[in-house]
């Protein structure tokens, strides 16, 4: 499977995102959206699209400011901003009608998609949502995506990659206690020396979309979502109990996938997603 990279012009700058697959899905569906979690870029989703692919369009942008697509010109956007960026880029795209997926990050950015473009999204999923308030929020805000700026003796290097690979081991990553270790692992090298990339890439812009979405409030966005949506998250996801507490309280129910390192993980997350592509007409 070939996945293309290519850049769309719209108001703010330059967005870039990966692409492959052809034809419609069902139900007049153009494309399936994929919207990757902060702090990487559509990078982290390339797995992902290869397995949904041979089924239609798949397309995987890199949020404002994050990868190699330019940040919007708000100095604190919000998760809205966000979303109207992607709405340009279905415009800029000729989509008419899409199916979106979005992953922490993205999964805020998909559910103000499809409160903008009601007319415009067939269905959405949800994976993984954060949940701050008072002090939890005030913390994250100061402490979760710290500054990288330029140096002279690499220094500055070195604490972008620990920041990295210490999202794999901790949560949150500068806990770095027995209480906030994660019990997934690190990923292959080649997987984490991406991150750093990515990340490197966007330093100076990739902590804006995490504060937006820990500043975003789903419980009250959630109940406006008007098209087919799912809510799920991952079995060892650290963001899994905060999501399952924002799906009860906005009274939809939590549909759980396997741990991220199962091996019916990529298939049930494919299904889940297909379950929401509208039937042919008439069928």
């Amino acid at each position: 499977m070939i996945i293309r990279r290519a850049f769309a012009d719209l108001a703010h700058g330059q967005m870039h995102y990966r692409h492959a697959g052809e034809g419609a899905f069902a139900g007049g569906v153009d494309a399936l959206l994929v919207l990757h979690p902060s702090p990487v870029s559509s990078r982290q989703m390339v797995r992902m699209v290869e397995g949904l692919a041979p089924l239609g369009r798949v397309i995987a942008p890199d949020t404002a400011g994050c990868g190699d697509s330019d940040p919007l010109p708000q100095d604190a956007p919000a998760i809205t901003d966000y979303a109207a960026a992607l709405r340009d880029l279905m415009d800029a795209l000729g989509l008419g009608r899409v199916l979106v997926y979005g992953m922490h990050t993205g999964a805020a950015i998909a559910a103000e998609l499809a409160i903008l473009a009601p007319d415009r999204v067939a269905g959405v999923v949800i994976d993984g949502l954060s949940d701050f308030h008072g002090e939890g929020l005030e913390e994250v805000l100061t402490h979760y995506a710290p500054p990288f700026p330029a140096d002279l003796d690499g220094a500055g290097l070195a604490r972008l990659f620990q920041f990295c690979r210490d999202q794999f081991l901790f949560f949150p990553w500068y806990a770095r206690s027995g209480a906030a270790r994660r019990d997934t692992g690190l990923p292959p090298p080649d997987d984490l020396y991406g991150w750093v990339g990515e990340v490197l890439k966007a330093r100076g812009s990739y902590a804006r979309a995490y504060h937006a979405a820990f500043r975003w409030r789903g419980r009250e966005r959630l109940p406006l979502v008007a098209c087919p949506m799912a809510i799920t998250c991952g079995a060892n996801d650290p963001l899994y109990a905060a999501t399952d507490s924002v799906a009860r309280d906005a009274e939809m129910g939590l549909r759980p996938l396997p741990r991220f390192d199962a091996p019916d993980y990529a298939a049930a997350r494919r299904d889940l997603i297909l379950s929401l592509v509208p039937p042919d007409s008439g069928a």
